[in-house]
């Protein structure tokens, strides 16, 4: 399980006075995942800067104890700018100060900050503290000037499941090669009309997994159809022997050990002239689909077509039947499983279809939750598997965790019904600041086991939401 704190964004787009002769505009202070970003417009136009003095201005948040500085902003007099550039030494904050001649100081600056978010940080104060500094670097004066104070929204803690990764982990291209043959053969011609083309599909389809060695071939599955003309005998002695002659092809272009190409058959395709039909603007259409569903024996019901809509069958003669010749094939295949986690996210990037879910679970350990990276492995999950319910639950978590409620509504749609999901609408109506439904699927969450969901409802009694 993973804490998660939906944080208030504080803005401010007034500008205001913060210290003499410094104001500030467009200010926000906000949650990202695992960092707090500061924003905000430094109108400097205001600021004097004797040739040697030096004035530091540093953002500091602060709460009790605990403080921290961030970048700051030093503006030198002429003399103190090149008594730092001279000497070769950093400038007051450091080397990561932005840093400025006083002639030279630009009328407004953008500042941009992110440092890591910490416990303490909730409800802290931030303020501009503007050091002033004259020769030997002595402080002259001090001031501060408040900014803004950061605080955390009430937002339970988000429980991600882990997957169970897959005893073995199948998987299988699938596709249809339209070979041509010669009337009434069986033999494959590979520069017969597209063939090399049909052929060269079925070729690619196994190379592209046989060339990894994370992958075994378990079987290559051929399956041989005709169309309905001719006696249905003689179309299930071409289905036959077409099949087998193409299992013959790629057994001498692939070496395949054992029984692993496997054949069959369907002599007369007309569920495929079915689907053709229906979605045809034949004048008898309706007519032509009642015939194919009819009980006729196959023969018969090939001649009452040929005979009863005699234009409509030179039509699917000529356009529908060539693409019912065809050969569907199948090649399922073995992927070996990982557990080192740099070569996990090294496959996300250039395969992730090879990865099971725990695999992906694996690598989203590795970073802070909130950030575009954790956020992305399962985004990634759930794009590869996006019917099942462990990978749309995690992806809506992720996107709960950095306020994507719409998209975490989506993935909720199809997360189940487990304690967990049930539990995870409850955390989205919190969000969203429905505690009515909130309270209905947590204690619903909790009846079915969850835990959490008890704690979760105890702190939504407690902040008297």
């Amino acid at each position: 399980m993973i804490t998660a704190a939906g944080a208030q964004t504080v803005t401010d787009m007034r500008k205001r006075d913060i210290v003499d002769g410094v104001s500030v505009g467009r200010f926000s202070m906000e949650r990202n995942g695992g960092y707090i970003a500061v924003n905000m417009l430094l109108d400097l136009s205001g600021l004097d800067v004797d040739n040697n003095r030096a004035v530091l201005l540093t953002p500091w948040l602060v709460n009790g104890r605990d403080s921290l500085d961030l970048q700051s902003v030093g503006v030198y007099g002429r003399r103190r700018y090149y008594f730092y550039v001279r000497n070769g030494v950093s400038m007051l904050s450091g080397k990561d100060e932005k840093s400025y001649r006083a002639a030279e100081k630009p009328g407004d600056i953008e500042y941009h900050a992110m440092v890591p978010y910490a416990g303490w940080m909730n409800g802290s104060a931030l303020s501009l503290h503007r050091s002033d500094y004259g020769c030997c670097n002595t402080l002259l004066a001090e001031q501060d000037g408040m900014l803004g104070r950061h605080s955390e929204a009430f937002f339970p803690e988000l429980v991600y499941v882990r997957p169970q990764g897959r005893a073995e982990k199948r998987d299988s291209l699938e596709g249809s090669a339209f070979i041509d043959f010669p009337v009434d053969r069986t033999a494959i011609y590979p520069d017969y009309r597209r063939n090399a083309a049909e052929l060269g599909k079925i070729q690619s389809s196994i190379d592209s997994v046989r060339s990894d060695a994370d992958i075994t071939i378990t079987s290559v599955w051929l399956k041989g159809y005709a169309s309905p003309e001719s006696p249905y005998a003689h179309n299930r002695e071409l289905a036959i022997g077409r099949a087998d002659a193409l299992k013959r092809h790629i057994q001498r272009l692939c070496r395949f050990e054992g029984d692993i190409i496997t054949t069959g058959y369907e002599p007369e395709d007309w569920e495929g002239l079915r689907r053709y039909v229906e979605r045809s603007n034949l004048a008898h259409r309706t007519r032509i689909i009642a015939l194919i569903d009819s009980d006729l024996e196959p023969d018969a019901k090939e001649w009452k077509l040929k005979s009863t809509y005699p234009e409509e069958y030179r039509f699917l003669l000529q356009h529908c039947y060539p693409a019912l010749r065809r050969t569907d094939y199948r090649i399922a295949y073995t992927i070996r499983s990982y557990s080192d986690v740099e070569e996990i996210k090294r496959i996300m990037r250039e395969r992730p279809q090879k990865l099971d879910l725990n695999e992906f679970y694996l690598v989203a350990q590795e970073y802070e939750p909130g950030t575009d990276e954790f956020t992305e492995v399962f985004e990634t999950a759930v794009r590869m598997f996006p019917n099942d319910p462990v990978a749309n639950l995690n992806a809506a978590n992720a996107a709960m965790r950095r306020g994507d409620l719409a998209g975490a509504e989506r993935y909720l749609a199809k997360a189940g019904d487990s304690p967990e999901a049930v539990y995870a609408r409850g955390a989205l109506a919190v969000r969203q600041k429905d505690y009515d439904s909130a309270r209905r699927y947590l204690n619903e969450a909790q009846s079915l086991g969850s835990e959490q969901a008890g704690v979760t409802l105890e702190q939504l009694e407690k902040e008297r939401y």
